[in-house]
């Protein structure tokens, strides 16, 4: 299947998960800002409560999509519902595959974060606070930018300069993590964003775990026993405890609702909004306060 057959398929599921939704009356937004110098690529929407006063603290969101598929839209109300709960959201687009290839999407974080130092007071952000969320393909970019963001000498190894935005806190949702020929060998989407020969080309950039230091930013780990990528959530969190990052693994179940893959971006679920909290209370807790 290529590329813009599989993107209609995902997108029609999305369409269905999201269909009778309607944008919550108490949020403000402001759409397709450009932030940086790729057309649609690069446009970034804001959201935040009406009747929110002052700078509020920032969740940057990453969206999931294997790499090749998704968009700011697909994500739109799950990042309202995060800001509801007292937060100015950045929901953005970022350079896919086969078009893109690794490490562009990386960049782009990187471009939003110096976008929101620049602009983000205009738009009630508090830029000392800003914390970091993404699940799927967008949990490993969040996971691996939060490690550029992290280690200089990783950094160091990278092309484009990473932006000094400070990360408080970052949220990794049904991630893949683990960057390994296996994880190669037998999917098509992957192979379009890294290609097969990824770790050959860069082999100091990939695998990454071995450069995560105590400096990573205080992580909260999530997946569910319905997520295809449940193996990948402890040895994840396991690493960043290792490492003397603070870490919480959750691993949310329900009886009442069945849990899947990314099921915390689906705003009919009582079982997201208890998981969304939670992570909202997480970033809550690691604000800067003066």
């Amino acid at each position: 299947m290529n590329p813009e057959e599989l993107r209609a398929q995902w997108a029609k599921a999305d369409r269905e998960r999201d269909q009778g939704l309607t944008a919550p009356p108490e949020i403000a937004r402001q759409d397709n800002l450009s932030y940086g110098p790729n057309g649609g690529w690069s446009l970034l929407d804001v959201y935040r409560r009406r009747d929110a006063r002052g700078l509020q603290p920032v969740i940057v969101s990453v969206h999931g999509g294997g790499f090749f598929y998704g968009t700011k839209e697909v994500y739109q109300f799950y990042c309202m519902s995060l800001a509801k709960r007292g937060f100015t959201v950045v929901n953005f687009n970022y350079r896919l595959a086969p078009e893109w290839t690794y490490p562009t999407p990386l960049e782009d974080i990187s471009l939003v974060m110096d976008w929101i130092l620049r602009h983000g007071p205009d738009y009630g952000m508090d830029v000392r606070n800003l914390f970091l969320v993404g699940d799927s393909a967008g949990g490993q970019l969040a996971s691996q930018y939060a490690l550029l963001h992290s280690n200089p000498r990783y950094a160091g190894l990278f092309s484009f300069p990473v932006s000094p935005a400070p990360i408080r806190a970052v949220a990794l949702n049904c991630g893949l993590y683990t960057i390994d020929e296996s994880f190669l060998s037998d999917e098509i989407p992957r192979r379009w964003y890294f290609g097969a020969d990824v770790l050959r080309r860069f082999p100091e950039q990939l695998p990454m775990g071995r450069h995560i230091t105590g400096d990573y930013p205080p992580a909260f780990v999530m997946s569910c026993p319905g997520d295809f990528l449940l193996p990948m959530a402890a040895p994840m969190a396991e690493l960043l405890a290792s490492r003397g990052v603070e870490t919480v693994l959750r691993i949310c179940e329900s009886r009442e609702e069945e849990l899947g893959h990314v099921f915390h971006v689906n705003q009919k679920l009582r079982a997201a909004d208890l998981c969304n909290r939670e992570e909202c209370n997480f970033f809550l807790a690691h604000m800067q306060k003066n």
